[in-house]
């Protein structure tokens, strides 16, 4: 796959999510947050699951190991936050903090992997983050839903550089998406069986939100983000799915 290809694809998968904002709105009136993101992830990890069987075996040593963990765990806090923030924030503010992603990425690789961001690169992120603001219409107040969008955004940045390296060091997109989506359902839905309303009938009422966040929102888009990392840099990746907010508009 070329860069071009790569960035193209990243920009598709910006579509898909910022058609899914409103989904991940939506899907609360029915469910509790933990249960929705559980729901979805289980519901794309079962989709790419049999994909997994086309790669070749992972390399059995401890280094890959470490190194999907921090992905998988990374992806779990990310998309629980995430969603989390959806409570108190509305979906303007929501999909400008988490955009905020596109800044804090290119400062993670640069902390984390050396990769000193270009010029032009903060630029691009800069400028994209004040478009997003733009086009929010401005922040309507700040409140506890917001700073967890903004906690979500860091740790998406994280995910990014290290889902990026992990993709260069042993490739194989479908067994990191799997592992990723499966492990955050692993994790959400017990939570959510405790502590929200998981219920076959809640699970029902939600089920249009849950195949647009499940099918498009997490294993097209996320599918796609992961496998793309592997022909891009984090930081290109991190300003062109900022797009979303575009979309989502």
């Amino acid at each position: 796959m070329s860069k071009v290809t790569a960035n193209l694809l990243l920009l598709f998968a910006a579509a898909l999510w910022g058609f899914g904002n409103v989904a991940q709105k939506t899907v609360l009136d029915h469910l509790d947050a933990l249960s929705a993101v559980g729901l979805r992830c289980l519901i794309g990890g079962l989709l790419v699951l049999p994909f997994v069987l086309t790669e070749r075996r992972a390399p059995a040593d401890s280094a890959h190991s470490s190194s999907l963990a921090r992905v998988v765990v990374l992806f779990a806090i990310s998309i629980m936050l995430q969603q989390l923030c959806y409570l108190g924030a509305s979906v303007t503010n929501a999909s400008f903090f988490v955009s905020t992603a596109t800044v804090i990425t290119p400062l993670a690789a640069w902390l984390l992997m050396g990769e000193r961001p270009k010029a032009g690169l903060v630029a691009a992120a800069g400028s994209t983050v004040m478009g997003c603001l733009l086009l929010s219409g401005g922040i309507t107040g700040f409140c506890a839903g917001d700073l967890t969008a903004l906690l979500s955004a860091g740790c998406y940045a994280l995910w990014t550089v290290e889902l990026g390296r992990h993709m260069h060091a042993y490739a194989r997109p479908f067994t990191a998406a799997a592992a990723q989506f499966l492990a955050a359902a692993a994790i959400a839905l017990p939570l959510g069986a405790v502590q929200g309303n998981l219920s076959l009938s809640a699970a029902s009422e939600a089920g249009p939100d849950l195949v647009v966040l499940g099918v498009f929102s997490t294993a097209a888009a996320f599918g796609i983000q992961t496998a793309a990392l592997r022909f891009t840099s984090a930081s290109h990746a991190a300003v062109i799915v900022s797009a979303e907010s575009v979309f989502g508009a």
